[in-house]
This record gives structure tokens, C-alpha cells and sequence, in this order.
């Protein structure tokens, strides 16, 4: 499938195998649980918690105890109240504001705030149809300045 911003294909990607036991793994379900608990409320996000748990742990997948990282977050109420990748979306729009009142004349930069917040935009609105954020959210450059600081 192509890109949406640029005349580019896509690149194919490895798959997983289907269902493999790792045997190296040493703990268990309710231990891993504690882990993800644990990182948590050291203001880890769920995307970093999951490559503290491969690279430091040995745990290569949360899936295979039939976990999920966010869903074990929202049963603690540790969990964000805004997806992981809509906050990193606009902490990369809040930045590229802040580039370009420093660089006015800057329009490859422009561009590329119009697409980062058509992004946001789009992305807000597939989080009001699946619930997950208020039927009222809808995105704003100033209290995104402030919501990210």
C-alpha cells in the first residue's frame, strides 16, 4: 500500500511466528501484571514499557500470557486519558509551532504542520467513534501547548 504524503510504496515488513512458547521466559502471568504496574508508576509510557519488558526482563511478548499492556493500565487506572500515539502526535505538532515562531519563513516546516495536525485531526476522530476519547475532544493548538507541558 502506498503512503499517504508521498509517492513512496511501502516496505514489507518480518512477520511473528504463529504461536511459539518461549522457554527462557521466567515468570509468570500475575508477575508480569506487577512489572507493568511497576513501570508504570515510574511514568513509563506503554510503548516504553514494552521494550524495558523484551530487552531487560526476557519477555518478548505480553500477548502470549494474554495480556495487554494498556488494558492491564486501565484495570490499575494508571492509564493515560489520551492514546499514546494522538500524545506523541501533538507533542510533535506543540514542537513544530514552536520551530516555526522562531522560523516564520519556514514553509517545508509549514507542510509539514498541516500534515502532523490532519493527522491528529483524523486520528482524534477514529478515538470518538471507538470511545475512547469524549464526544466533545477536538483538537486545539493552545490547550495542546498546555497539555503537553
Amino acid at each position: 500500500m502506498a503512503r499517504m504524503y508521498s509517492r513512496k510504496h511501502g516496505k514489507s515488513g518480518s512477520k511473528r511466528p504463529a504461536k511459539y512458547s518461549h522457554s527462557w521466559v521466567m515468570y509468570n502471568k500475575e508477575e508480569i501484571e506487577r512489572l507493568i504496574i511497576k513501570l508504570a508508576k515510574e511514568g513509563k509510557s506503554s510503548s516504553e514499557i514494552g521494550m524495558i519488558l523484551r530487552d531487560v526482563y526476557g519477555i518478548p511478548l505480553v500477548k502470549e500470557f494474554n495480556l495487554k499492556i494498556t488494558e492491564v493500565l486501565k484495570k490499575h487506572n494508571l492509564g493515560k486519558e489520551i492514546p499514546e500515539d494522538l500524545y506523541n502526535l501533538i507533542k510533535k505538532a506543540v514542537k513544530i509551532r514552536e520551530h516555526l515562531e522562531r522560523n516564520k519563513r519556514d514553509n517545508i516546516t509549514k507542510r509539514g504542520l498541516e500534515l502532523t495536525e490532519s493527522k491528529i485531526r483524523r486520528l482524534g476522530k477514529y478515538y470518538i467513534k471507538n470511545k475512547k476519547l469524549p464526544p466533545d475532544w477536538s483538537y486545539n493548538p493552545e490547550k495542546a501547548k498546555l497539555l503537553v507541558k
